[in-house]
């Protein structure tokens, strides 16, 4: 793996021009936290090797490279002839750039403070036009009548209709639904919600009275009567034959008339 090397700061020659490409000395300081009994490196110097077309794109002329700070991304080599490496270490540049100059940005973050403070303390441009359109409002007489109070059409308070409570409505559309049942009906319950006894499901109601019933409920589309049904359990206690006339019809629902356990 190639052993890489960042180096901050500004030539410390002049810069040199070859073939394809350029190269200037630079020096940094040494690690102040060496190992104890270890001597600390005061200074080590550097020969940057540029090429041309990296360099020019900086904008950096022969005399700025020796006031701007710049930052060298790279790797040291040992390949270089002595004569034109006159650094203790020669440096393959990969990446140069231009540093900002620290007081630069603290000209410019001066100005961006004093801009803002000025753009907080000067009121906006809406502002005064509103202030003074209300000044101007307040500064013109009142030449225009005031105008009468148009008399306002008194209408008719209609008497509320009395809306029926919602159990009376409810029990309204029973009767509705219940009248086009037969006579006893107390109440259409879902045909999957009965039970039947084992008892019933044993016998075979009689063939010709079971057609006499279908052939009514598709003359009149109900029941000829209502299926006994006891109230808690929903056990099926007569009517047996009608109950194999809605199922063979496949009736959603069917009339009941309810028993009450004893």
């Amino acid at each position: 793996m190639p052993h890489k090397i960042t180096l901050t700061g500004s030539a410390t020659g002049p810069l040199r021009e070859y073939d394809r490409y350029v190269a200037f000395d630079m020096r940094e300081k040494g690690s102040p936290s060496a190992p104890k009994g270890l001597k600390k490196s005061t200074f080590i110097s550097y020969t940057v090797f540029v090429a041309k077309k990296a360099f020019n794109k900086t904008g950096l002329t022969k005399k700025s490279i020796m006031h701007e700070k710049i930052l060298i991304q790279g790797e040291p080599t040992l390949d270089i002839p002595i004569d034109e490496c006159p650094g203790e270490v020669g440096v393959i540049c990969f990446q140069i750039t231009v540093l900002p100059n620290k007081n630069d940005k603290e000209k410019n973050y001066s100005n961006a403070k004093k801009e803002s403070k000025q753009e907080a303390s000067a009121p906006s441009e809406a502002q005064e036009k509103t202030k003074s359109t209300k000044q101007e409002e307040a500064q013109e007489p009142v030449s225009q009548p005031v105008a009468k109070e148009e008399k306002k059409e008194v209408k008719p308070i209609q008497p509320e209709v009395q809306q029926a409570p919602p159990e009376e409505k409810k029990a309204g559309e029973k009767k509705t639904t219940l009248s086009n049942q037969p006579n006893g009906t107390q109440d259409l319950l879902n045909f999957v919600d009965i039970i039947v006894p084992e008892e019933f499901l044993k016998t075979r109601p009689n063939p010709e009275k079971t057609q006499k019933v279908i052939d009514f409920v598709k003359r009149t589309g109900r029941l000829d009567e209502p299926l006994t049904v006891e109230k808690e359990s929903m056990i099926l206690k007569d009517g047996y034959r009608r109950y194999v006339v809605a199922k063979t019809i496949k009736m959603a629902k069917v009339p009941v008339v309810y028993e009450y356990h004893k």
